[in-house]
């Protein structure tokens, strides 16, 4: 299964959704946002994808709580079930425990990709190009065997997304 992850688009409707276009176009099956939304047309964007998707607040999601009944948007930590694997999704990187298969976080703004005790732990990086030059976003692709993970960068102004890959074996 192919699992799209951005986080902390923080308002930013065109960089989201071309983070979003581009998961689409590289085969995501699914989408996980980590947080800090900020807009609620960022949701709309979601939903629009045509796929099923999950997103959790962040530090700066509070006004997003109208919206809590018309998209899908949980609270921190939150654990689901997902191809066979245990996630867990959450914005603030307080809960790092590995009490999951994958823990999928945001807010720090910086691309994070280390597997440890038999944890994935990944944060997709920025998708709004505040902190950096560039916009940021993951796939992870999960089979029996490998985690797989591309993680994906775009320059501000380019069209074009660099591409770097990791694979880890599933205990």
């Amino acid at each position: 299964m192919k699992i799209g992850l951005l986080s902390d688009t923080h308002s930013k409707k065109g960089r989201s959704q071309k983070v979003i276009d581009h998961l689409v176009a590289q085969g995501a099956e699914f989408l996980i946002h980590a947080g800090d939304i900020v807009k609620p047309e960022i949701l709309e964007q979601l939903k629009k994808s045509g796929l099923r998707y999950v997103a959790v607040y962040g530090n700066n999601d509070a006004n997003l709580i109208d919206y809590h009944e018309r998209y899908t948007l949980v609270q921190e930590p939150h654990y689901f079930k997902l191809g066979g694997i245990n996630f867990k999704l959450m914005h603030l990187p307080f809960y790092m425990n590995a009490d999951a298969e994958v823990i999928i976080f945001g807010h720090t703004h910086v691309f994070e990709c280390d597997f440890k005790n038999r944890t994935l732990f990944l944060n997709p990086g920025e998708a709004c190009a505040r902190d950096k030059p560039f916009s940021s976003c993951a796939m992870l692709e999960t089979t029996d065997t490998e985690l797989k993970v591309t993680h994906y960068s775009r320059p501000v102004g380019s069209e074009h997304f660099e591409e770097r890959h990791y694979t880890f074996e599933r205990p």
